[in-house]
Formats: C-alpha cells, sequence, structure tokens
C-alpha cells in the first residue's frame, strides 16, 4: 500500500483506499494542506496490504527538525485573547490531538495538517538565546508571555530537547512573567523554577483537561498525559504553591459535554483555583479531520456531534468572529455557558488570582559583542 501524488485523477483504474487509525496517533488522514497544487491519496498497490483484514498500518516514526528561526515572540492582537505575545518552543506536537486548532500551521511549511502535525516536529534549540536578546531590547515592554499557545511546551520531546526550561531559566533570572498551558505532567519536572517564579508572583500554570475517561482521552489525544496524571499534576503545582488552574477545553458537543462538571469538580478537588473553558473549534482542515476521526472512531455519534457542532456557529461549522469563535452561539451554546458559570462559582473557581507582577523586570544584560550604530 503506498501514497500517490496526483493533480485530479487517480493513476491507471486504481481506488482511493478510505485512511485507517494508526495506534498512538490521533489524526486519521494525512490530507494535502491547503497550500499544495497536489493531493495525496492511499491506493492498493497489488501486495495485499490494502486487506482490511492484514493488521493495522505501520506505526509512523517521530521525526524532529531544528527550527533556525530568527525571533522567538509571536505577538497578537487579537481581542479575545488575553495576551498579547507568546513563545512556541515547537512546531507540531506529537501529543496527537485531533481538534487541536494549531493544526492547520503546518500548511504554512507544505506538511500535512493531519498525522505530520504530530509526526514530523520542529525543535527551536536557540530559543532561550533568542529571547533572552528579545527581553534585552531597548524598546521591550514587559507583559506576561503566553506558553502553550500553538503547541505543547511540555510535549514528549521536550524531555530530550529541555527547551522549555532553558526558557523558563531566562524569565526567572529576569522576573518576568509567564502562563502557561499544558496537557503533560512533565510540568512537574520544572516545579524548583515554577515554586520560586510562584514566590514573586510570576507564574501561572493551567492542565487541560478535555475528559476523564481513559479510553476517550487515548484515543482523541493519543501521546499527553492521561486524566489522572494531569490531575496529578494540578495537585503537584498546587502543594508547591504554584496557582494552578483548568482548562476544560475543548467541550464537543455530545461527546465530552456532560464532563464539564466532573472534570472542573476533580481539578478543583486536586487544587486548582481558577478554570476555563473553550468550544470546540473547526478551522480550515481541522474541519475533514475532526469528521474523519469521528468517522473512525465515533460513527453511532458523527452525524449527531457535527449537527451540535453547527447549532453553535450559525449552521456552519467554524465561523471565526472574535467575541463568538471561543464560546460559540445559539441555545446549546449558552446552555454551555451557563453550566460552566454555575459550576465554578459553586467549586470557588470563580474568583481570579491577582494578576503577575511586570513591575519587578530587569532585562538581560545585552551582549556587548554586537556593536550599536547609535
Amino acid at each position: 500500500m503506498e501514497q500517490t501524488r496526483h493533480a485530479d485523477t487517480l493513476p491507471g483504474d486504481a481506488e482511493r483506499l478510505p485512511d485507517r487509525p494508526r495506534k498512538g496517533r490521533g489524526a486519521v488522514g494525512n490530507p494535502s494542506g491547503r497550500y499544495e497544487r497536489e493531493t495525496r491519496h492511499r491506493i492498493d498497490d497489488g501486495w495485499g496490504t490494502a486487506n482490511p483484514l492484514a493488521g493495522d498500518p505501520p506505526p509512523l516514526r517521530t521525526t524532529v527538525t531544528v527550527d533556525t528561526g530568527r525571533t522567538v515572540l509571536t505577538r497578537n492582537t487579537s481581542p479575545d485573547i488575553p495576551f498579547d505575545r507568546s513563545i512556541n518552543a515547537y512546531r507540531g506536537c506529537e501529543h496527537g490531538c485531533v481538534y487541536c486548532y494549531a493544526r492547520p500551521t503546518h500548511a504554512w511549511m507544505g506538511l500535512s495538517p493531519g498525522l505530520d502535525f504530530e509526526t514530523r516536529l520542529f525543535a527551536k534549540p536557540n530559543a532561550p538565546e533568542l529571547l533572552r536578546a528579545a527581553l534585552a531590547g531597548p524598546g521591550y515592554k514587559c507583559a506576561p508571555i503566553a506558553m502553550g499557545t500553538n503547541t505543547d511546551p511540555y510535549q514528549p520531546i521536550e524531555r530530550d530537547y529541555r527547551i522549555t526550561r532553558g526558557l523558563l531559566k531566562v524569565l526567572d533570572d529576569c522576573a518576568h512573567p509567564v502562563t502557561i498551558v499544558t496537557k503533560s505532567a512533565l510540568v512537574l519536572r520544572d516545579l524548583d523554577i515554577l515554586s520560586a517564579m510562584a514566590k514573586r508572583n510570576l507564574v501561572k500554570v493551567s492542565l487541560s483537561i478535555t475528559t476523564l475517561d481513559r479510553g476517550l482521552a487515548r484515543r482523541m489525544e493519543p501521546r499527553a498525559a492521561t486524566p489522572v496524571r494531569r490531575l496529578e499534576a494540578i495537585e503537584g503545582l498546587a502543594q508547591a504553591g504554584v496557582p494552578t488552574g483548568v482548562m476544560a477545553a475543548p467541550m464537543i458537543p455530545a461527546l465530552n459535554d456532560h464532563e464539564m462538571e466532573s472534570i472542573l469538580e476533580a481539578a478543583a478537588s486536586a487544587g486548582a483555583s481558577e478554570a476555563g473553558y473553550i468550544l470546540l473549534r473547526l478551522p480550515l482542515e481541522i474541519k475533514t479531520l475532526f469528521r474523519e476521526w469521528l468517522e473512525a472512531h465515533k460513527p453511532d455519534k458523527a452525524r449527531h456531534v457535527l449537527s451540535l457542532v453547527r447549532q453553535t456557529r450559525g449552521g456552519a461549522l467554524y465561523k471565526a468572529k472574535f467575541g463568538e469563535r471561543m464560546k460559540g452561539e445559539g441555545p446549546y451554546a449558552a446552555l454551555l455557558k451557563g453550566r460552566f458559570d454555575a459550576a465554578i462559582r459553586r467549586l470557588g473557581l470563580d474568583e481570579r488570582t491577582i494578576d503577575l507582577d511586570t513591575e519587578s523586570f530587569t532585562p538581560p544584560a545585552r551582549d556587548e559583542r554586537q556593536m550599536s550604530f547609535l
């Protein structure tokens, strides 16, 4: 069985074969990105590997390429995002969350938002150095930096690359505030830095918990920490004095939405002090990838789930309008918000902690080897 690239038609009399789930991976298929002139399809190569009785498709190996970019801070002006700058130590994410809204970014590099996004990763080992240079810039003004906004800063390859830890060391040295969102218990590795920063009101951490159902989590976000390990991470952070929240995200109609209160209760019991949620978002290629995943793993629910999603998006599968894209619209979205608001009031998760300290920031010393033009 092989993949064939073509423009308009399949070669000869070959028939396109449906993709099948791969063990340990979230996306089912690997469709070409929206900027590509060609598309890829699986066909029967005559060796019998197309037989569904032949067993699981062969495993896909994760590869990591060094990203040699010259900048590390990403700026945004979105009115419904509570930060204006972020850092992503990696491109792509091995966690493989099928619903991840960051998947379409892989198309910018000529790769697929599908399986490529979770198997062909890019690491930025010079990110701490670039961050130090950015913070030393003469016009830099301090505001919290967000980590985990596009890809998880504690995805599996962080164990070896340790880029996130390097970034935290720079921020700690400069007394610069940071917020972190992750699905990984690996965050506990950096408790030494995080607890020290917390004592100076320089850090908040949120664990994203989509479901408490281990089986659903394994299929939907296959290489992220199990729900129990994420709750343990909340507990460990809270006990170390690190302000910790929970993101019940994304909430997916008729799939995990019934778990909202259970997730918030479990997180509060573990020590979370804040909470948030996001309604499922399906921008660009994610629409097709998520539909394919539903049909492969939840065929009995697929039509109902997508119907409810459309009810929250004005009849479409996605609308990118600011102010609505995170929470949706219509009766279902209003009901979900009402349930969330009631739950966080009952659990005491509605009292946000104080803002992080931006007054103590001390810029790093500039590299004197770089001569100034002034």
